[in-house]
């Protein structure tokens, strides 16, 4: 008997509040999925690429477990007691008719035990699942293919998933049961009211929305200036302080506003009146949740773009041209000595592999020449652009500035030799360059500069600017030269300058330095995946003595970048999303139970079920919607300054990019909002159609 009880209340607390059941699920996946990363197989494979980047990042996962485990409480802990406020009647004739406290606490403590091992069972199983579509993704997005992938299961993030979860649901079942212990029956039985508190004037509540405003606009400017709030620990806790307190304000002050909607446009509107009266006292009662609720959703969609933003410009930089590079950087390997004419580290690699029988995996091998200038002592003033950067500086742009700002070393270049350039264009499958003798071309790398400053300095060079180099004249010509020159990640030039062979060597004075880049051939990659390729052929490398540099190398950093990002931003953009949109959705189905004796008491002047779930539809609309709304603008803002933040905003400056991040976070948003409000409008119809019912009984 009494077990039946437990199963029967336990069926129906799920099915009465499945928002919150579903949020457990949720929950559990993020855990699951945060706390076995490293056991994934993609992870696995970076670790050979990336080893001290992915132990660095591992060493975050657990500051991120503990992070959540208090969010999550909260979540629960607002969940529970909704369920028991819905249920303190129940509680109390529970008591009334005998039933001890411990046994009541017994009962519940195992209901719940219930509702956590079926939220357990549907939510690991579908984090394993989700685990292994996510790794397959990513390996599929970069070339990898599945051949080599293998299924990965976490024990010890299952062990560390059961325990966070359900110690955090047992510490806030204790703490909500011995609240209900302490309350006497009489209390228990009385149905719940919003006590009414002390009103201000309109104005004062105007006043301070207004200032709500102004706190927010000068937390946005400081956060989305260049050296604002990222400069000092005490400028971003400045900034972030104006944010939090500004939102604060803005939602105790918006009542003022809503106010105004009660008067107007009541037309032949159904309990209009009533809708908004219950709108405005929700903000009053609630204003401090809302605004929570609506800094959670900022953080949420800022993680979501920032994510997306880096996980795009990444992508960007990463074209595949050159699958091998061989520097002259580790001479003390090579049993064959490399003299000062560095056309030996072409000979010496050509030779190396040509022995170890590997000619035949590449089917091109070329060099980049790179150098100094060598043809006057001041070396640090041998460049003069100054007609260029002048007519930059005319602009008047922030774009201008990025582009001076980049410039700055712009006295001493890095010299490209002109025939080892245009091969890599010709690789890349594009147009050759031409230069004359007196003309020479812009070279940054993609990772320096983006889409609108290359077409500021496009139109400039279209006027062929005057130039000195080393007291001779250049005249820059052709389009800025954004071509990666080898496959190290780690040779990057923020400016060089492109020129004729016959000027490079007379300006190095014959003394530069080599990169040898290789292709492999089609025989080589016949029917393999990429990591299987370049696993066969780094191994026979390995023997040769070589030092190399290869794209699958390359790639395992860029994947890494990619991976912790999508990771840590999506895992944290879920968790505040469940966690605000669970907050909001509980607040409002506890303040529709304090208010239950308003809706009987329209029921008995004639109001239908019908129309009171439009209000209430209403009601939860602006209630949920106003936290959204405001989230939605903050976001961005928020967004722009994280990039800035994380020294991403270089790739993001372009609109159309910024325009792409900020519509797929709309769509992302309105379809999970729109789901919670389908959850939290049929749990309150539910709701209406029990006290329908009540009616019907009188």
């Amino acid at each position: 008997m009494f077990s039946n009880l437990i199963f029967r209340n336990s069926r129906r607390s799920r099915k009465e509040n499945g928002l919150f059941f579903g949020s457990m699920v949720i929950s559990i996946m993020a855990f699951y999925l945060i706390l076995s990363l490293s056991s994934q197989d993609v992870m696995s494979f970076l670790k050979k690429m990336e080893s001290d980047g992915v132990n660095r990042l591992m060493t975050l996962i657990p500051i991120f477990y503990a992070m959540t485990l208090v969010i999550l409480f909260f979540l629960i802990f607002f969940a529970c007691k909704y369920q028991f406020e819905r249920r303190r009647h129940e509680f109390g004739v529970y008591l009334m008719h005998g039933m001890r406290r411990s046994k009541l606490f017994g009962m519940l403590l195992t209901e719940d035990l219930i509702s956590s091992g079926l939220a357990l069972l549907i939510g690991l199983p579908s984090a394993v699942v989700m685990a292994e579509i996510i790794s397959l993704i990513t390996a599929k997005s970069v070339g990898m293919g599945i051949v080599d992938h293998q299924f990965s299961l976490s024990g010890s993030a299952i062990i560390w998933t059961l325990v966070g979860f359900l110690g955090i649901k047992l510490l806030a079942l204790l703490i909500l049961s011995g609240r209900i212990s302490r309350q006497e029956i009489g209390t228990l039985l009385a149905q719940p009211v919003n006590h009414p508190k002390k009103q201000l004037p309109k104005a004062v509540y105007a006043i301070v929305a207004l200032i709500g405003l102004l706190m927010l606009g000068m937390a946005y400017y400081m956060g989305n200036k260049v050296g604002g709030a990222w400069a000092t620990p005490a400028k971003m806790a400045l900034a972030l302080g104006l944010g939090l307190i500004g939102t604060l304000f803005l939602f105790f002050g918006m009542r003022a506003f809503i106010a105004l909607l009660v008067k107007a446009n009541k037309g032949n509107k159904k309990l209009h009146v009533y809708t908004f009266r219950q709108i405005q006292e929700n903000v009053i009662y609630k204003s401090s949740s809302m605004a929570i609720s609506s800094l959670l959703i900022l953080a949420a969609l800022c993680c979501f773009g920032a994510g997306l933003s880096i996980s795009i410009t990444n992508k960007m930089y990463s074209d595949h041209v050159m699958d091998y590079t061989f520097s002259r950087f580790a001479d003390d390997h090579y049993d064959v000595e490399i003299t000062d004419d560095s056309t030996k580290l072409l000979t010496l690699v050509e030779s190396k592999l040509q022995e170890n029988g590997l000619a035949d995996q590449f089917s091109d091998i070329f060099e980049i020449r790179l150098g100094n200038v060598r043809t006057t002592e001041d070396f640090e003033n041998a460049y003069d652009m100054s007609a260029f950067t002048d007519a930059i500086a005319s602009t008047g742009t922030k774009t201008s500035e990025d582009i001076l700002n980049n410039l700055r070393y712009q006295g001493f270049p890095t010299l490209i030799s002109l025939s080892s350039y245009n091969h890599l264009l010709e690789m890349a499958g594009e147009t050759p360059i031409t230069l004359q003798q007196d003309e020479a071309a812009i070279y940054i790398d993609p990772s320096f500069t983006t889409a609108d400053e290359a077409e500021l300095m496009n139109e400039i060079l279209l006027t062929r600017p005057k130039t000195t180099l080393a007291g001779e004249t250049l005249y820059l010509t052709s389009e800025v030269q954004t071509q990666k020159l080898c496959t190290d990640r780690i040779v990057t030039y923020s400016f060089a300058l492109i020129v004729p062979d016959e000027v490079f060597l007379y300006q190095t004075q014959g003394d530069y330095f080599t990169y040898v880049n290789a292709v492999l051939s089609d025989e080589a990659k016949d029917g393999n995946s990429l990591m299987s390729v370049f696993t066969q052929v780094n191994e026979q490398l390995n023997a040769t003595g070589l030092q190399y540099e290869s794209y699958l190398q390359n790639m395992g950093r860029n994947l890494f970048f990619k991976v912790a990002s999508s990771y840590i931003t999506i895992y944290l953009a879920i968790v505040f999303l469940v966690v605000a949109n669970t907050i909001m959705g509980v607040q409002f189905l506890m303040s529709q139970q304090k208010t239950g004796r308003r809706c009987q008491t329209l029921i008995r002047l004639g109001a239908t079920y019908e129309t009171l779930c439009q209000s209430a539809g209403k009601q939860i609309r602006w209630f949920m919607g106003l936290p959204v709304v405001v989230a939605a603008a903050s976001s961005m803002f928020g967004i722009r300054a994280l990039l800035i933040g994380l020294d991403a905003s270089s790739g993001m400056s372009s609109n159309n990019l910024l325009l792409l991040v900020a519509a797929l976070m709309m769509v992302l948003l309105c379809i999970v909002e729109f789901v919670y409000i389908i959850v939290v409008k049929r749990a309150s119809d539910k709701y209406l159609l029990k006290l329908m019912d009540i009616k019907r009984e009188e």
